[in-house]
């Protein structure tokens, strides 16, 4: 099958450090290929890959010195796409909904995965105007806020196998954090977890720009005043694997629907349970009482901490084996690429727009 694999352009991939989206286009796009698929991936140029890349900026956009307009490069990519759109069994759209008036005349060939959330206002209208835009979720939690729209299917993320070591005992004993320092991933909650458990906590995270100011104004006076917390910023895949697995538990004290939660399953590949808050996919992909604790208030989370060493790190670790490799995630695209390439062929083309469609908002 000839797959197009079109990805952001903020990081490579996969990305040099913190990066969902591109992480994910990467583990899936070098599976498809080792699965014996054609496959072309847009991306930033200094992406690593065994697939044939386009390079559509010349790396990745949050690497580049000062302020960057990420719009032209997305739009040269999209003619780039366009250009070459008749090469492709399927087109799978990774960059949420800039592609749409590109590709409405072979809508039928796409696939959208959409990695974001979906409860912001101006996402119905959207997909009123492109209703026939074939959409990916990453959870059933992430489909929630959405009205009715052309959902294909749900395709959970995943991982290579080997690429994080299984650690069958936490070899430093310590609470971990990892991901991105803002109030949504709610730090300042781990942080008073540990405070409370008497737990060592490291923070592996990345500050953007828009998070300085809590970063100084909420988080860092948390961990100066106490000394069992470390700040340890960003790390690379191949830190993640000593950090995660060292860790007695993972910390995920979400307070927003996340989508999905790509560092649960890094932790569970460790074999690192996670304590984690239920809002969005956390009980799609967390099993309570197996592959860690899903908690509601910071009382239960400490008493998960007490209770974590009852969980067999063997079992968390055969959990991700069965659910959440990059060879299951691409099993289940390639099937869905399959259904889709049937159904296109069945499909009437689109209706010719005469007019303009007055939309409401």
């Amino acid at each position: 099958m000839k797959i197009a694999q079109i990805a952001p352009l903020a990081e490579s991939c996969p990305p040099a450090l913190y990066g969902g989206t591109e992480r994910v286009v990467s583990y899936l796009t070098e599976e498809l290929v080792d699965q014996g698929h054609d496959v072309t991936l847009f991306a930033s140029g200094d992406s690593i890959t065994a697939a044939e890349l386009v390079p559509c900026s010349e790396r990745a956009l949050r690497l580049q010195p000062g302020p960057v307009d990420a719009l032209p490069y997305h739009m040269i990519m999209l003619e780039e796409v366009a250009r070459r759109a008749h090469e492709f069994d399927v087109l799978h759209f990774h960059i949420d909904l800039m592609h749409a008036p590109v590709v409405r005349a072979f809508a039928d060939k796409t696939l959208t995965t959409l990695h974001g959330r979906l409860d912001l206002p101006g996402l119905a209208p959207f997909y009123k105007t492109f209703p026939r835009l074939p959409l990916i979720s990453i959870s059933d939690s992430q489909r929630r806020p959405m009205p009715p729209v052309n959902w294909v299917k749900t395709i959970y993320h995943g991982l290579p196998r080997e690429l994080l070591a299984f650690s069958p005992t936490p070899r430093e004993g310590y609470l971990a954090f990892l991901g991105r320092i803002s109030p949504e991933k709610r730090p300042d909650r781990g942080i008073e977890i540990a405070i409370r458990t008497g737990m060592r906590l490291k923070i592996a995270a990345k500050i953007d720009r828009v998070d300085q100011a809590y970063w100084e104004e909420k988080i860092e006076p948390l961990v100066k005043a106490n000394a069992n917390i470390e700040y340890i910023g960003e790390i690379t895949d191949r830190q993640k694997a000593e950090f995660l697995g060292g860790a007695t538990a993972l910390l995920f004290p979400i307070d927003w629907e996340e989508p999905f939660g790509l560092v649960m399953i890094e932790a569970m590949a460790c074999g690192t349970p996670v304590i984690a808050f239920r809002r969005g996919s956390v009980p799609e992909v967390i099993e309570d009482g197996v592959t860690g604790f899903i908690v509601d208030t910071v009382d239960e989370a400490v008493r998960a901490v007490e209770h974590i060493a009852s969980l067999d790190r063997t079992v968390v670790r055969a959990a991700f084996d069965d659910r959440f490799t990059a060879q299951e995630m691409a099993h289940q695209y390639v099937r869905t690429f399959s259904d889709q390439l049937s159904a296109s062929a069945a499909m009437p083309p689109p209706p010719i727009v005469s007019e303009r469609q007055s939309i409401a908002v």
